[in-house]
């Protein structure tokens, strides 16, 4: 389970850093008047004087059109206007007032839109409701364009309980999922057909269970076929599963209970099956794949150009070989297409086509890491046979777009640039090397929105202290037709935090290996003072922190940290997902937390030595998540390297998580007894030795406040003394309520005051 270089690393670097008491630190003398920090964050998380401007843009055939959402003459509800790509001519294709209900005094308020295939009709989402992470359950509607008429769905539906619905191919009938069941209703005769009866607490139709949505991203789980006759669908069944409780101890006299089933690692999961059932009624043909239900998870499911079979993604428990299945959709027959392995864990791709089929069935798209980078490959329909696309030493981050007709693939890729993202294409035949679209003027992320027929797209750009700035542009020569949003006054303000502009740099640890970092240093910086550091860290495989790239509001914490006299820093460590290769992402299989906390406690005191201003006695480090996790990690492991330490929302044990995420990199429980107990903050907990905050919300469904209970019970049995800040009820965001985002992070900019005091001092 483990890679022994890296751990023998990690055990050289704790038997090498001595623990260091943790001195007494008073405030710098003389220090310069500052913006007040407390009004900054006020600003930014209460007040919002830092809105970013974005757009709802939809393609309309092919790319010729787009559409968008613009405020009405008169400032009542919002249009939906049409744009020439090309030469950008404006029309109103459909008014506020036609998207008024009868006897309604104002019109629906849009939170997604679709078109029917034929674009004479209009879906809309709207009095949305959250469903876990996003709110993923509402009411719809659907404009005849051709009849004037705006009907809802559902019939005498509750309000707000229909989810995912979408038009046939034919433009006649919507599907939807209400209460884990299928529904079609006929948009003539609005008659509604209930194609699933079984749905219930446990078995769950046409959506998914809490880990497949959390982790695989698996939500709207139905897909109609191309001629409109069948419907494919996933079912969870989650009996077995282990219950959690959610506690509220304020929303009543006496506290209530949520429960929701929740597996953790080496536990049982729901039993996931596939099957397809007529969009008239009817009984439903189960796909037959080999293996125990609930050691195998179906990441994905599309018909695979045809009507008459289905492409599933089949992962094994250990997500370590994934299988594509060619299921026939009347008998339930299914066959491997192509099996894609890894000796650490194989990721879910995107079941994508290339071209639209015809004579010969589509070939399929797909990214692997066999070769040592994320490459995309064309599967061939008839062999199976992995051919290459993209024949270049770098990593494919996202594929963007496929140009069939003109035989070229889109993607997104940075070669020898880490932390910036720019678009690339490479011959869908995989001859010559991938050539790059962005401009080089263009130096930060780049990401698109690129058309069904690949002649144009959305760019949006933005770096470290750039918001994004939204455009039309043409490809392959990137010319911008027009720009959409520009985020300028946005920027203005941007500017104002940042006197310094923010510095990428690189710092090497033990084995050869460099790592990526920022530093923002504060506005009066004066090399021959020192100055305390405070790093933002992730540091596990969900994420990365270095990137040249907008952050959002959150972000903008960082700058207004430097202000008061804090440099502030990231760094990223192996096992986290920058386009370094494989070998760079996976090193830390079976053993998430040990070598990350290794590196970044050997990169900090790398960086002191190399850089004089930095006060080695004045360091904190904080994170959110697995950032918590790997803040406790470094200061229960390498005690006295950070003098403080502010963990929020963190994974204290890994045992406690859910299974896809945990087993996904960690494996079973039972296989790597040693793995998960030296990747677990908790059992390390004896070397804390400087001031500790631990927040968490006690209705986090995420990660649970039990483990930060655990955990504190454990620090209380050391005798370890540290600070702790619960915030009821709310979930892993730490955000619902009024003011709770503006109290958490100035919370957390109190105990920095407090112990790791600002400001530059002379040496």
């Amino acid at each position: 389970m483990y890679n022994t270089k890296r751990l023998y690393l990690a055990a050289c670097l704790a038997a090498g850093l001595a623990c260091v008491s943790i001195p007494a630190i008073s405030a710098p003398p003389d220090t310069p008047a500052r913006p007040n920090l407390h009004d900054q964050l006020d600003a930014l998380f209460n007040k919002h004087a830092y809105p970013m401007k974005g757009t709802q843009l939809a393609w309309q055939k092919d790319g010729e059109i787009y559409t968008i959402l613009e405020p009405a003459a008169g400032g009542k509800g919002m249009d939906i206007v049409a744009y020439d790509t090309a030469s950008g001519k404006r029309s109103v294709l459909i008014s506020a007032a036609q998207l008024t209900p009868k006897d309604a005094k104002a019109s629906l308020d849009i939170d997604q839109y679709s078109w029917s295939d034929d674009r004479k009709k209009l879906l809309i989402f709207t009095n949305t409701k959250k469903v876990w992470r996003q709110n993923t359950r509402g009411d719809y509607w659907v404009f005849d364009e051709a009849a004037g008429s705006l009907k809802k769905l559902g019939g005498d539906a509750p309000e707000s309980t229909l989810m995912f619905a979408t038009f046939s191919p034919d433009s006649t009938r919507v599907a939807w999922v209400r209460d884990h069941n299928l529904y079609v209703q006929d948009l003539a005769t609005e008659k509604i057909t209930q194609l699933t009866s079984d749905g219930s607490a446990d078995i769950i139709n046409g959506t998914s269970d809490w880990v497949n949505e959390e982790e695989l991203e698996l939500r709207n789980c139905f897909r109609w076929s191309p001629d409109g006759q069948s419907i494919a669908y996933w079912q969870f069944d989650q009996s077995g599963v282990g219950e959690f409780t959610l506690i509220n101890d304020t929303a009543a006299e006496y506290p209530t209970t949520f429960k929701y089933k929740y597996p953790q690692p080496g536990t049982t999961n729901s039993s996931v099956r596939a099957g397809v059932v007529p969009a008239a009624g009817g009984p439903t043909q189960w796909i037959k794949l080999e293996g125990d239900p609930r050691q195998h998870y179906i990441a994905r499911m599309e018909w695979a150009g045809n009507s008459r079979q289905v492409l599933i993604e089949y992962l094994d428990r250990m997500q370590q070989h994934n299988q594509l299945m060619l299921a026939d959709a009347h008998s339930g027959d299914a066959r491997l297409l192509f099996e894609d392995s890894d000796k650490a864990w194989v990721d879910v791709v995107p079941l994508t086509f290339i071209g639209k089929g015809g004579a010969k069935e589509p070939d399929l798209l797909w990214l692997s890491e066999r070769d040592g980078w994320s490459h995309a490959y064309r599967i061939d329909r008839a062999t199976g046979q992995p051919h290459l696309i993209t024949n270049f030493e770098a990593d494919v981050i996202s594929v963007e777009a496929v140009d069939a007709e003109g035989g070229w693939l889109y993607f997104i890729a940075s070669p020898t640039d880490p932390v910036r993202r720019y678009l690339y294409r490479a011959r869908l035949d995989g001859k010559g090397t991938p050539e790059r679209v962005t401009p080089a003027d263009l130096s930060g992320s780049n990401n698109y929105d690129i058309a069904p027929n690949g002649h144009f797209a959305v760019h949006h750009f933005s770096t470290f202290t750039t918001p994004p700035n939204f455009e039309i542009v043409s490809l392959p020569d990137h010319k911008v037709l027009r720009t959409l949003v520009s985020n300028e006054e946005l920027a203005k303000k941007v500017k104002l935090l940042f006197p310094n502009q923010p510095e990428f740099f690189k710092v090497p640890v033990a084995n050869g290996i460099t790592l990526d970092g920022w530093m923002i240093k504060p506005p009066d910086f004066d090399p021959a003072k020192k100055y305390p550091v405070v790093t933002y860290v992730y540091g596990e495989p969900a994420s990365a922190t270095v990137r040249d790239g907008w952050s959002g509001t959150i972000g903008l914490f960082n700058p207004i940290l430097a202000q008061q006299g804090y440099i502030v820093v990231s760094l990223d460590n192996e096992g986290t997902p920058s386009p370094k290769g494989r070998e760079w992402r996976k090193c830390i299989y079976g053993a998430v937390g040990v070598l990350s906390s290794a590196q970044q406690s050997q990169a900090i005191q790398t960086l002191a030595k190399e850089r004089s201003y930095i006060d080695t006695s004045r360091m904190a480090i904080w994170g959110h998540s697995g950032g918590g996790s790997s803040t406790l990690n470094v200061m229960f492991r390498y005690p006295g390297v950070y003098s403080t330490g502010i963990a929020a929302s963190p994974v204290g044990d890994e045992s406690h998580y859910d299974t896809i995420y945990q087993e996904r990199y960690m494996g079973l429980p039972e296989q790597n007894k040693q793995g998960y107990h030296d990747g677990s903050p908790i059992n390390f907990a004896g070397g804390l030795a400087g001031h500790l905050l631990v927040i968490h919300g006690s209705g986090d469904d995420n990660v649970h406040y039990q483990g930060t209970e655990l955990l504190i019970n454990r620090l209380i049995e050391l005798d370890k003394q540290f600070d702790f800040m619960d915030y009821p009820n709310r979930t892993h965001c730490l955000c619902e309520g009024r003011g709770s985002t503006y109290h958490w992070f100035s919370t957390m900019a109190r105990y920095l005051e407090d112990h790791v005091p600002p400001g530059g001092v002379a040496r």
